[in-house]
């Protein structure tokens, strides 16, 4: 797009348009003097005509309205008997002049008519280019800035008009951009237009600097900001001429600012997907590599912990402790390789109807020393359907969700399993009396996030996380909340199905 004001040309002043018309009849005058004698007056009154309709094509209504009377008043001086007379002595000369007045302001009516038509058109075929290369380059536009930069770079060229893109931050609040923007912004204006489909107008503050109209950026899928637009230094016809120009800019910018969000937020997903792949990468290989020496460091710390004769009680509880720590961390490395399995999807799921009472029965047993501390109360609906699901990986949801509740409640509160069905669900809740989650806890299913990074517990944050992958692979959901009189509660549920119908087995024949 170059540069300028491409939708219109530069006016002439006023008076030098005036002047050029009647220097147009005065040189058809000059010029028709020495052709008196060879040319009827009828052809000099068409070379007038001929003049007052350039001037009409060429300078506009006003100076062919001067030009009509000025053409008549020359054509009864110089050359109607007597010349150089304004005296007529022939009665019918006076319908000649009325005649060729008439025609002439008709013809310069018509003509200046015309005029302003190709004007206008020429101008809305201008507009239509501009706005054309305007959505091509920001349909190429990668980045905001860019945006930014051919937005300004139109408005200046269109209108000589100044402009401000505001764009909501994290909290949704509006702000320049870039930071150092050239108008002053008044901000509940910007806010009054990000709310309403037209423009907020407020005339009287671009001579001060201040952006005097704000136009909304409402892209398909919702608000992108705001257009604040001020007339270049010097104009005085304001932006109202200006609207539907300003309208479709505006939209066009909400188109491209939400593509490039929308771009940007592809990016940030891919990048976050391979951080995730590589980092699910490097834990599968570290808990590999771990493995087998704390396997064989529990075992031997398991042997050193078995009393002796004459081993002092000291090295036995010391041995113990470390029995403990090393087995505490092969229960992290294994969720660190349960999780690195779980995100690359090798695990598949050994799916059998069973009864859910069992597997609560083992959770619970198999938990008995982290659990001695905290007495289980068990509450299960006596309808329980049997349900379709990997034991191994529900017995490890409840696992962790009791482990995490005997950690993070006092000693000797109880721990509280319930399981029911909810329509067309089997609802499993493990309850506990401890603090709770904090208010503004972040997303605790997310891998290696803490309720409260400060917690004496031991863990690296992938407890609850294993627990909605496996959740979720079965087609269930988990939740956290709270728990009556106090405490967390995570719950989970199971899609209840129908289990398959128990037949009678064939019997061989000839069997009695």
């Amino acid at each position: 797009m170059s540069a300028g004001r491409p939708f219109a040309a530069t006016p002439r002043p006023p008076w030098q348009r005036f002047a050029l018309a009647v220097a147009a009849i005065a040189a058809v005058t000059a010029a028709a003097m020495p052709l008196l004698g060879h040319l009827d007056l009828a052809n000099i009154v068409m070379l007038f005509l001929l003049a007052v309709l350039g001037v009409a094509l060429r300078l506009g209504r006003g100076p062919a309205l001067l030009a009509a009377f000025l053409a008549v008043g020359a054509f009864d001086f110089f050359f109607v008997p007597p010349r150089f007379s304004m005296t007529v002595h022939d009665g019918q000369y006076l319908i000649t002049f009325a005649v060729m007045l008439a025609a002439a302001l008709l013809t310069a009516e018509l003509a200046a008519g015309l005029a302003r038509q190709a004007d206008e058109a020429a101008r809305r075929e201008a507009l239509t280019r501009a706005l054309y290369e305007m959505a091509r380059e920001l349909a190429g536009a990668p980045t905001l800035d860019e945006v930014t930069v051919i937005t300004r770079r139109f408005v200046a060229a269109a209108i000589g008009a100044r402009v401000v893109l505001l764009l909501p931050d994290r909290d949704q609040t509006l702000r320049p951009h870039p930071d150092d923007p050239e108008l002053a912004i008044e901000p509940h204006l910007a806010r009054l237009a990000s709310t309403s489909t037209n423009p907020v107008e407020c005339h009287g503050l671009a001579a001060d600097g201040y952006a005097s109209a704000y136009f909304p950026l409402r892209g398909p899928s919702g608000m992108r900001g705001v257009a604040a637009v001020a007339p270049g230094r010097g104009e005085s016809g304001g932006l109202r001429p200006h609207q539907a120009l300003l309208a479709t800019m505006a939209s066009l910018v909400a188109i491209a600012l939400e593509r490039v969000h929308y771009v940007e937020a592809a990016q940030a997903s891919r990048i976050d997907a391979a951080g995730e792949r590589l980092r699910s990468s490097v834990l599968s290989a570290l808990s590999h590599d771990l493995r087998t020496p704390l396997t064989a460091l529990v075992g031997m710390a398991d042997a050193l912990a078995q009393p002796r004769p004459g081993l002092p009680p000291e090295t036995v509880e010391t041995a113990a402790a470390l029995r403990d720590q090393a087995r505490r961390m092969a229960g992290l490395v294994a969720n660190l390789l349960d999780m690195a399995r779980l995100q690359s999807g090798r695990v598949s799921l050994k799916k059998e109807w069973q009864s859910l009472e069992e597997i609560v029965g083992a959770a619970i047993h198999l938990l008995g020393p982290a659990l001695a501390d905290h007495p289980v109360r068990t509450a299960l609906a006596p309808d329980l359907p049997l349900v379709e699901f990997d034991a191994v990986l529900i017995e490890r949801v409840l696992g962790n969700l009791l482990e995490n509740a005997a950690k993070y409640s006092p000693p000797g509160t109880p721990i509280d399993v319930s399981a029911s069905l909810e329509g067309a669900c089997v609802s499993v809740s493990v309850s506990d009396r401890g603090s709770g989650f904090p208010a503004d806890c972040p997303d605790l299913f997310a891998s290696f996030v803490r309720g409260r990074s400060e917690s004496p517990q031991p863990g690296v944050g992938l407890g609850l996380s294993i627990c909605r992958a496996i959740v979720e692979a079965h087609g269930g959901t988990i939740r956290i909340g709270e728990a009556e009189g106090g405490g967390a509660r995570v719950s989970f549920t199971l899609p209840a199905g129908i289990p398959p119908s128990v037949e009678e087995e064939a019997l061989p024949e000839g069997t009695p």
